[in-house]
């Protein structure tokens, strides 16, 4: 496939990718290098790349003719495949094709997992750094698969939380529950004071006078 002059909006498109290579690297950690290339006629080159320690490339290394071969099979988000690099590390690598609105390929988003990194430390840097050298606990994210789900995971979150918090007082901790869900927008769903009301134990009339409350000390 023969490369092409980038324009200004292609250009700009490759810029806006550069925060995805900064966050996938994040997830998942310094064993796996994440490489935004440009496919300009002018400059075919890594023009973002993060944990770049895994291969030893930096901003402006060439692309590889590997990454040209994956882009001719015409597949836009090709199979996962075994690499070995200059420093001879193995490498699980998976490449993405990106394109502009003229559906012209304009870059490559590519993913390479050292596989001769110790297990141990994949998985340390995988965890959150808050949590290393502590105990793990429960997220308070709910990965609902419907609004019902997720409307009730929130309603009963929201309530463990505050009936769990001592510096609340009893007399107000329907109150606040409240007041926390109405901040989620909670309230903006159909018939969700009623099911609050069921699942918190309390009357709907005692929801629907908290909000009134909430909203009269907005005003």
């Amino acid at each position: 496939m023969k490369l092409q002059d980038l324009t200004q909006s292609d250009l700009d498109i490759l810029k806006s990718i550069e925060n995805i290579v900064d966050g996938i690297a994040a997830m998942y950690g310094q064993h796996t290098e994440v490489v935004l290339h440009s496919l300009d006629a002018k400059h075919p080159s890594v023009v973002k790349i993060a944990n770049g320690h895994v291969t030893g490339r930096e901003v402006g290394a060439p692309i590889t003719n590997l990454a040209l071969l994956k882009l001719k099979t015409g597949q836009d988000i090709s199979n996962s495949y075994l690499t070995k690099c200059a420093n001879g590390k193995t490498l699980r690598s998976i490449t993405t094709v990106i394109r502009n609105s003229k559906n012209q390929p304009i870059g490559l988003l590519c993913i390479n997992s050292d596989m001769d990194a110790p297990l141990q430390s994949v998985l340390r840097t995988m965890m959150p750094e808050q949590l290393l050298g502590s105990e793990l606990t429960s997220s308070p994210e709910v990965f609902a698969r419907n609004i019902d789900e997720a409307l009730h995971s929130t309603i009963d979150s929201v309530n463990h939380e505050v009936r769990a918090n001592p510096a609340i007082s009893p007399s107000q901790k329907s109150r606040e529950i409240v007041n926390q869900l109405h901040e989620l927008g909670i309230f903006e769903l159909k018939d969700s004071a009623q099911v609050a009301a069921t699942r918190l134990g309390i009357s709907v009339h005692s929801i629907y006078r908290y909000l009134r409350e909430i909203k009269a000390n907005q005003a």
